[in-house]
């Protein structure tokens, strides 16, 4: 086993909880799906968010949502870049794995798409 990282990241229409809530669990759900992992896989869970998105914690959804009580979470403000993907929510998932670096599957939802047109995702 050996640690691995995974990135993903969605955006939102709008700056309200509700939608915050239904994006993150939507790219964390994915993820998980995409990579089979259990939460005794992950090391810790890294949450970046625009300065834009500031009436709910995709950290708290994520937590509450997933019953990841012992996952070790830290969310940041993503630094604002001039011309920069607007509400975006993005992650890093540190994981233990067996699996090889080209197993894994990065996901990027909504506008994030964007960001990795390299990345091919459902």
């Amino acid at each position: 086993m050996r640690p691995l990282a995974i990135r993903g990241a969605t955006t939102v229409n709008s700056n309200n909880a509700e939608d915050i809530k239904t994006a993150s669990l939507e790219l964390i759900q994915k993820i998980v799906q995409e990579n089979s992992i259990e939460a005794n896989d992950i090391i810790m869970l890294f949450i970046t968010m625009t300065n834009d998105l500031t009436s709910y914690n995709a950290a708290s959804a994520i937590r509450l949502g997933m019953n990841w009580s012992e996952v070790p979470f830290f969310t940041s403000q993503e630094p604002h870049i001039d011309g920069g993907l607007e509400k975006c929510i993005r992650v890093l998932v540190q994981i233990q794995s067996a699996k090889n670096k080209s197993d894994i599957k990065h996901v990027y939802l909504g506008k994030a798409a964007a960001l990795r047109p390299d990345l091919k995702t459902n």
